[in-house]
């Protein structure tokens, strides 16, 4: 009896006809960090569920509703990763990185998993680049990372693009103006989303991130973070904007900037497109300055930003820019007669070897067959080895796009081709 098994709901296979443009989009964005002087960390993909419940935020919607929690044989409760900033500061302070001098810059990509409703480049399952500058409280550093964001979406090529970037404090900043937000919006209480309700006493700031469109509509008139700023973090911001001047990153204000996690202090910034609908975030991040210590580290000030590789490609398709080139073998080999089809993984080896890319399929036996094949696949040349080719030691390279053909010794083969 035969089953048949189905993805997983909110989630999605990367197809041979489409992963080339994700090995485009990612090379790119790791160059671009390692142009910026950010090295790779890599972390699991689970962790101790508290990490996140911690760092987050227990009125977070990760905590609350997204994370996917398991216990293990010994009853220690993990998660899968729901984003990526938590798990690389637990190992920059689990591994001792503030021992060396200087900012530690260090940048990412992997899975992520959030069990949230499923919808155009949003999945349960999803893919994730980042990057994480410890160390430093400058304003500069704000400004080279969202530098960085935008010098990786430019070699891209994208530029229906947005950057917007706010302020949201400090931590008594953040008391005043959450005052300031209960006393706004709870007249409007019994109109507020479920959700809402329950934010308005434990996290108001997130009441001005909800999607719900009544929620929305009220939180136009609220109160806004810049109009509560002490004379410090008035400084920064005005330092951020300075920098991003001189980096010649063109921005926007949005007050209403507050991002989801309890972390984020000072700086906080999107990238939108606003092409793509409701979900037009292809990134965001900000300072988090006492995150680190909240970890379980010394205090120490971080920045960094996140965006999901399903919205850049979705961007990307929808300024018709191709990303990257589609594999393309270098060379079809057609082998005809027994003699020929003997020997014909000594040629490809010694092809291989020299790192040429070839093709060569042995259920097809026929001329026309395999240059059918080779015509199909696009390969630009075919190299044709007969019984009658192998006794004299040549072979026959045949241009596809030329229609032409010359005869080489094989000991010439590997040499004129990467010529």
């Amino acid at each position: 009896m035969s089953s048949k098994y189905n993805l997983p709901r909110g989630t999605y296979d990367i197809l041979p006809d489409v992963s080339y443009k994700w090995e485009y989009i990612i090379g790119v964005f790791k160059n671009t960090a390692k142009l910026f002087n950010y090295k790779e960390i890599v972390t699991p993909i689970f962790e101790e569920a508290d990490l996140f419940e911690r760092s987050s935020g227990e009125t977070s919607d990760i905590v609350q509703k997204e994370m996917y929690k398991f216990t293990d044989k010994k009853g220690r409760v993990f998660a899968l990763r729901p984003e990526g900033t938590a798990p690389v500061v637990r190992s920059f302070v689990e591994n001792n990185l503030a021992a060396s001098a200087g900012i530690q810059k260090l940048f990412y990509t992997g899975p992520m998993f959030r069990y949230d409703r499923p919808q155009k480049g949003r999945y349960r399952q999803f893919y994730q680049y980042g990057v994480e500058a410890i160390g430093s409280n400058h304003p500069y550093v704000d400004a080279e990372v969202i530098a960085l964001f935008y010098t990786f979406i430019q070699k891209l090529g994208l530029t229906e693009f947005e950057v917007q970037i706010n302020s949201v404090g400090n931590a008594k900043v953040a008391e005043r103006y959450d005052q300031a937000l209960i006393e706004y919006f709870t007249p409007h209480k019994d109109e507020l989303c479920f959700d809402c309700q329950t934010r308005l006493t434990k996290k108001p700031r997130r009441l001005l991130d909800c999607k719900v469109k009544r929620c929305r509509e009220i939180g136009q008139a609220a109160p806004v973070m810049l109009d509560y700023l002490d004379e410090e973090c008035t400084a920064h911001f005005e330092q951020v904007k300075t920098y991003l001047n001189q980096f010649k990153v063109p921005y926007s204000v949005n007050p209403k900037i507050v991002r989801g996690l309890d972390y984020y202090t000072h700086t906080a910034f999107e990238f939108l497109n606003h092409k793509l609908g409701a979900q037009n975030a292809i990134g965001a991040g900000g300072r988090y300055n006492g995150l680190v210590e909240q970890i379980g580290g010394k205090s120490l000030p971080g920045i960094g930003f996140a965006g999901g590789f399903e919205r850049l490609l979705l961007s990307m398709e929808e300024e018709n820019l191709f990303s990257g080139e589609e594999l393309i073998p270098q060379v079809y080999i057609v082998a005809i007669g027994e003699k020929a089809q003997a020997q014909v993984a000594s040629i490809i080896s010694l092809l291989r070897q020299e790192n040429i890319s070839v093709e060569y399929d042995p259920e097809k036996t026929s001329l026309k067959a395999q240059m059918k094949a080779a015509d199909k696949i696009k390969s630009p040349y075919a190299l044709i080895l007969g019984d009658d080719e192998l006794e004299r030691g040549v072979v026959t390279l045949k241009y596809l796009q030329e229609r032409k053909q010359i005869d080489l010794a094989i000991s010439d083969l590997s040499s004129y081709i990467k010529s």
